[in-house]
């Protein structure tokens, strides 16, 4: 069962199953998904830390219910799983706090780049944070990632400049979406 539903997609929890583990394997290990992550552990290079991987992600949203999560983005159609999409509170300039500042993000494997699945996603997620009342809803996006500044404006965020209130003070591009008044 998934958290949500759109047009083409489904977003479900990742799972311990050989095949979401080989998938999270596939996808964290590829240089040209990690560089732009700035994550430690990146990219994977043993196929046993996609499970340590998922526990990270299980851990980090243990107490969110489906509120807050990394999911897989799965294709109604076909079952293929073409990457993830989080949303979360951003941790700040000291990591293990975490602010009030809610963050939408995507991750997708480099075969299904250019798909318009990043967009359709990140779309549900954000309509659905925002109609829960919290005002306003975050992109950040490693410097020099055209690609994801450009799926962040095409949610109708707007770029507000580069910012280092988040993860240990590490500099990124900031997009933002308000809700409506």
């Amino acid at each position: 069962m998934g958290i949500l539903t759109t047009e083409r997609l489904l977003l479900r929890d990742w799972t311990a199953d050989p095949a979401d583990l080989a998938r999270i394997f596939d996808i964290y290990s590829r240089p040209e998904v990690a560089r732009w992550l700035n994550a430690p552990g990146l990219p994977l290079t043993d196929p046993a830390q996609a499970a340590d991987r998922l526990a990270t992600w299980r851990e980090r949203h243990a107490g969110h219910g489906d509120r807050y999560g990394t999911w897989a983005i799965e294709v109604r159609d076909t079952g293929v799983v073409v990457g993830t999409a989080l949303l979360k509170p951003l941790p700040g300039r000291d990591e293990g706090v975490l602010t009030e500042d809610i963050e939408v993000g995507w991750h997708l494997h480099p075969e299904e780049w250019g798909h318009g699945y990043a967009t359709e996603a990140a779309r549900s997620l954000v309509a659905r944070e925002l109609a829960t009342g919290t005002p306003r809803v975050w992109a950040v996006v490693s410097p020099g990632n055209t690609a994801s500044m450009a799926v962040a404006r095409r949610l109708g965020m707007t770029h507000v400049g580069r910012r280092t209130d988040w993860y240990g003070g590490e500099e990124v591009e900031a997009f933002a979406l308000s809700a409506a008044p």
